[in-house]
């Protein structure tokens, strides 16, 4: 699908999302965790947005207006992921993790590996996971103890990752682990394509607030090639931060999609529901509740807007992706917070609407960097440090 000026593309990308979330949400809401995740994979993949988490020159959509060949457009993220997020959780983090779990392979991977991996990423026939994380090592991925060591057969990897989206669906992992050094230095640290299929790999799922597939994945002296490796020894903690820094931006999107919903949901109940013999939207508190979601909704979108485009055009956007994130997560927090206490009982039953985006709201704040280090990072940018 090609398109000519950047506004009819996004337009485009909206609207097509908007037909998957309208067509499938609820369908997959009824499903459980594995097979809702595979349905909501089969719903994009027959749209071909998978293919807009993929650089063009490794199989992924045209994305000549917004990004370079070999970039994956984060303006182009953020419309599907605001519109996905409206509509379903799950519809939303099946499409960001096609990207953010396959991205270091566009990054840093050879010229054989992108092309067997890559178009299938784009066309949703492969599920990648992003294993970063550790019971150890959260914040600081200098703590990763997670080991590769050189063998006779290319690499052994051995260590546990935590919290891993995609957590026995992946057909691969991305791994940062330790090739030198000790857990607590950022030197050492590398990045590898890990096949679900490797012997040694073991999973175990657990469930969280907002249901998806996750959990802990253990590398029990799993063997991988040499060429596993991607880019240099030593440049994983820079592949991750790199894909972290391309992908970050998209979160906050998200969190405009529910805190959206959220006002959507909260303007027609309270429009409809009557107390006191009138409408609950007559009460002047209510409706400063509603001037209040409207105002920082509008603030999160043009935060967004600012730092997805100077991503997309190469510039460095250090703060501006921290104020994305920080704003746009936390708003949509307060905003679901706000709908639930509108809908009132109703608001805490399970199965409502602004019950389900209070929970899945909450862990945008914490993944992809949490809140305290947004305004960590923010400072050392205010104080040029």
């Amino acid at each position: 699908m090609t398109f000519q000026r950047p506004e009819a593309t996004l337009s485009a990308l909206t609207a097509l999302a908007r037909d998957v979330g309208e067509e499938h949400a609820q369908r997959l809401e009824r499903l459980d965790e594995t097979a809702a995740a595979k349905g909501a994979l089969a719903a994009l993949a027959a749209a071909g947005l998978p293919a807009w988490t993929v650089p063009a020159r490794d199989g992924g959509a045209d994305a000549e207006h917004l990004a370079a060949e070999e970039e994956v457009s984060v303006r182009a993220l953020c419309a599907v992921r605001d519109e996905l997020a409206w509509h379903s959780g799950m519809l939303d983090v099946v499409f960001v993790l096609q990207g953010l779990g396959s991205y270091p392979v566009a990054l840093a991977g050879g010229e054989k590996l992108r092309a067997e991996c890559l178009p299938r990423v784009a066309r949703g026939q492969r599920v990648p996971a992003f294993a970063l994380t550790e019971p150890g090592a959260g914040s600081s991925l200098g703590d990763v103890a997670t080991t590769a060591v050189k063998s006779d057969r290319g690499w052994r990897l051995a260590g546990q990752k935590t919290f891993i989206s995609n957590a026995g669906v992946a057909d691969f992992y991305t791994v940062l682990a330790r090739t030198s050094g000790a857990p607590g230095e950022s030197k050492g640290l590398s990045m590898f394509h890990v096949p679900a299929s490797a012997r040694g790999i073991e999973v175990a799922r657990f469930e969280v607030m907002a249901p998806h597939p996750i959990g802990d994945v253990h590398f029990h002296d799993v063997e991988i090639p040499a060429d596993s490796l991607l880019g240099e020894e030593g440049q994983g903690l820079e592949i991750a931060l790199a894909t972290l820094g391309r992908f970050r931006t998209s979160v906050a999107a998200a969190a405009n999609g529910v805190a959206r919903r959220a006002l959507d949901e909260s303007r027609t109940h309270l429009a409809e529901r009557k107390q006191f013999g009138r409408p609950l939207a007559s009460f002047q508190s209510l409706r400063f509740d509603l001037a209040d979601m409207d105002v920082r909704l509008r603030a999160a979108q043009l935060l967004v807007h600012e730092a997805a485009a100077a991503v997309d055009r190469g510039e460095r956007a250090t703060a501006e992706v921290a104020r994305a994130k920080l704003y746009a997560t936390e708003n949509a927090s307060w905003t679901c917070d706000r709908a639930v206490q509108h809908f009132g009982g109703l608001g805490v039953k399970v199965g409502s609407v602004v019950e389900r985006l209070f929970r899945e709201t909450r862990a945008l704040r914490i993944y992809e960097g949490t809140s305290e280090i947004q305004k960590l990072v923010l400072a050392k940018e205010i104080l040029g440090e």
